[in-house]
Parts: C-alpha cells; structure tokens; sequence
C-alpha cells in the first residue's frame, strides 16, 4: 500500500496551487495523509476528488467551514499499521515522549504546523513523520512531501521528495 504525507499547503495564501509534481502523485497512491492548515476548502475538495483515500485533519490556520469537516485527530489502521495525524504537537524538544505518553496505541504518527521535515522513533516505538510543506518552505531549503509504504504490518520505505516550487523563497 502506498502512502503521500503532506500537510501545511497554506492555499491560496503561500502559493496559488499545488506543485504539478504533487498532484502527479495522488493516484498512484492508495492512501494520502494531510496533517491540516489546508486554510481553503477547494484544496480539501480537490483532493476528496483526486484521492482514493484522504485521512485530513484541521490545523491552527483552518476556518470553521474546514472544522466543520474535518476533525482535530484522526486514527487509521492500514495494513496492520496504526496510524495518527495530528496537526501541532508542541515544541520540537520533548516531542517524542509527549507524543509517546498522548498517543500510545499508535505505530505512526503524522503531524504537521512547523514546515520542517521530521522523521524519528520514539522510545517504545511510535514513529513521528512530519513531510514539510509543498507550497511553504519558510527556512527549509526546499518545499517537500513524503511517501511510504505499508506491507505486512510493517511501515517502509518512507521518502522525503524536495519540490522546487510553487511557493516563496
């Protein structure tokens, strides 16, 4: 099963539309992971179009029209993998433990809210992704995105793509 993170796509605000290359990937993915501050909802209807499955939540930069439909936390289980996607999880020092004693029935947490790529394991196991942004790097080098892959319970491959644009310098 094929997995797309991404999260903090800031539409039409950073950027004016998703990067060509992103959405060149959302059929070849079985599952796509948005981890909130869509700020429009024609960003959430495009992919509810393009997806064969979207798990979203609403981030700090969401309107009540995308809190009406979309919820603060949400839980799938792929494959045997339980994941989580959240859209802050506090200061990048401590996060891991916070996020481990908050979430302890997870395997993979998805998160989003700071633009910058994460990728660590916690102690007792819970992975923490966050793939960046694809329209607003701030002071990352490059605007990003991520895809895995889930296969026997297990949550592999997981790549961090640099995109060269739309989004400021």
């Amino acid at each position: 099963m094929r997995l797309l993170l991404t999260t903090d796509t800031h539409l039409p605000k950073r950027a004016k539309e998703l990067p060509a290359r992103l959405l060149a990937e959302l059929p070849h993915a079985d599952v796509v992971f948005h981890a909130g501050d869509w700020v429009d909802t024609d960003t959430l209807d495009l992919l509810e179009a393009r997806c064969r499955r979207l798990v979203g939540v609403y981030g700090n930069n969401d309107g009540p029209a995308l809190r009406a439909r979309l919820p603060e936390v949400a839980y799938a289980e792929l494959g045997g993998v339980r994941f989580g996607v959240v859209h802050e999880t506090g200061p990048a020092q401590g996060r891991e433990a916070r996020c481990a004693a908050r979430f302890p029935d997870l395997d993979v947490l998805v998160f989003g809210h700071s633009h910058i790529p994460w990728d660590t394991t916690a102690p007792g196991g819970l992975r923490l992704l966050n793939p960046g942004s694809p329209t607003d790097r701030r002071r990352q080098p490059h605007c990003t995105y991520m895809t895995a892959t889930v296969a026997d319970g297990l949550l592999t491959d997981v790549q961090l793509h640099r995109l060269t644009g739309p989004g400021p310098a």
